[in-house]
C-alpha cells in the first residue's frame, strides 16, 4: 500500500512539474508587409500563464529581439524599423515563455519559425493615387502618378517607393473606353504619363498600379488604383443623366407650365369679370 501511494505521489509531482514548464507553441506565423510596413503575426492569444517573445535575424547574422515584443501578450510584432537591410533575407521565431515577471526552469522555450522574408522582394506595394488632366484641344491626356509613401525614414525624411526601388519602379496603366470591356495595358518608367492616341472627346477610364519587373512573377504588380474616367464631351443627355433625373426634370417643367397657365387663366377671368361689373354700373346713354 505504501509503495502504491509513493508511486501516485511521484506521478503527481512529475505531472505538476511538466504542466508548470509547458507552453503552447505559436501557430500560423506569417509576414504581412505593405510599403515596407512589416508585421509578424501568429496565433493563438496567450492565456495569463504564458507570453510571446519575437527573435529575428538576417540569414547568417546574429539573433536580435524586438524591444516591443518581449514577454508580450500580443500576437503581432511590428518589425518595420528593425529590418534595416532591405535586400537581405530574414528569419524570425516566436518563443512561448513565462509572462513578464515570472520564472521557469526551462532552458529552451518552445518556438515556431516564420518563413524567410525579404523586404525588397516580398513587401506588397499599395495602390497609388493619380490625377487626370485633358488638354484644352482634347488631343492629350496626362496622368500624374504619386509614388506611395513607405514606412521607412532616412535622415528624418519619409521615403516613398521611388526612393527605394529607383529605376526598377515602373507603372502599369490599364485603360478602356467608358462602358467598354476592351482594354489596353502599357508600362511606363515615369510618374508623368502622356497618352496621345486616344479618340478626341471620348470618355476613357484608367487604373494604375506599381510594376517591378525584376521580382518574381507573383510579386511584380502592386495594388490596383481606384478607377478614374475623363469626361465624354459627346455624351447625349441620356448618358449624362439617369432616367429618373430626366423624368423629374420633365415633371417639374410641366408642373411649372401648368401653374403659369392656371395663373394666367385666373387673372384673365378676374379681369373679364371686373370689366363686366364696370359695364353694369354705367348709366344707359340716351339714343
Amino acid at each position: 500500500m505504501m509503495v502504491t501511494d509513493l508511486i501516485s505521489a511521484l506521478v503527481l509531482v512529475l505531472s505538476a512539474r511538466c504542466a508548470s514548464g509547458s507552453y503552447p507553441r505559436a501557430q500560423n506565423v506569417t509576414w504581412k508587409s505593405t510599403n515596407f510596413k512589416t508585421i509578424l503575426s501568429w496565433e493563438p492569444k496567450p492565456s495569463p500563464d504564458f507570453s510571446y517573445t519575437v527573435e529575428f535575424s538576417a540569414v547568417g547574422g546574429n539573433k536580435q529581439s524586438s524591444l516591443h515584443c518581449l514577454r508580450s501578450s500580443a500576437t503581432v510584432c511590428d518589425l518595420s524599423g528593425s529590418l534595416t537591410e532591405l535586400d537581405a533575407y530574414y528569419t524570425a521565431e516566436v518563443l512561448s515563455e513565462p509572462p513578464l515577471g515570472a520564472t521557469s526552469d526551462l532552458v529552451e522555450f518552445p518556438y515556431t519559425s516564420a518563413p524567410r522574408f525579404c523586404p525588397y522582394k516580398d513587401t506588397e506595394i499599395g495602390r497609388p493615387n493619380f490625377k487626370l488632366e485633358v488638354s484644352d484641344d482634347k488631343k492629350k491626356t496626362t496622368l500624374y502618378v504619386a509614388d506611395p509613401a513607405t514606412a521607412l525614414y532616412k535622415d528624418g525624411r519619409q521615403l516613398n517607393i521611388r526612393d527605394v526601388f529607383s529605376d526598377q519602379l515602373q507603372y502599369r496603366v490599364t485603360y478602356r473606353k467608358n462602358k467598354s470591356t476592351g482594354k489596353k495595358v502599357y508600362n511606363y518608367k515615369t510618374n508623368i504619363i502622356e497618352l496621345l492616341d486616344l479618340d478626341r472627346g471620348v470618355s476613357y477610364c484608367f487604373n494604375v498600379q506599381a510594376y517591378l519587373p525584376d521580382r518574381a512573377a507573383d510579386k511584380q504588380l502592386g495594388e490596383l488604383s481606384h478607377t478614374q474616367c475623363t469626361k465624354d464631351h459627346n455624351q447625349s443627355i441620356f448618358e449624362v443623366y439617369s432616367v429618373g433625373v430626366i423624368a423629374s426634370a420633365i415633371f417639374l417643367i410641366l408642373l411649372l407650365i401648368g401653374i403659369i397657365i392656371a395663373v394666367t387663366y385666373i387673372c384673365c377671368k378676374r379681369h373679364k369679370n371686373s370689366q363686366g361689373r364696370e359695364k353694369e354700373g354705367m348709366p344707359l346713354r340716351d339714343v
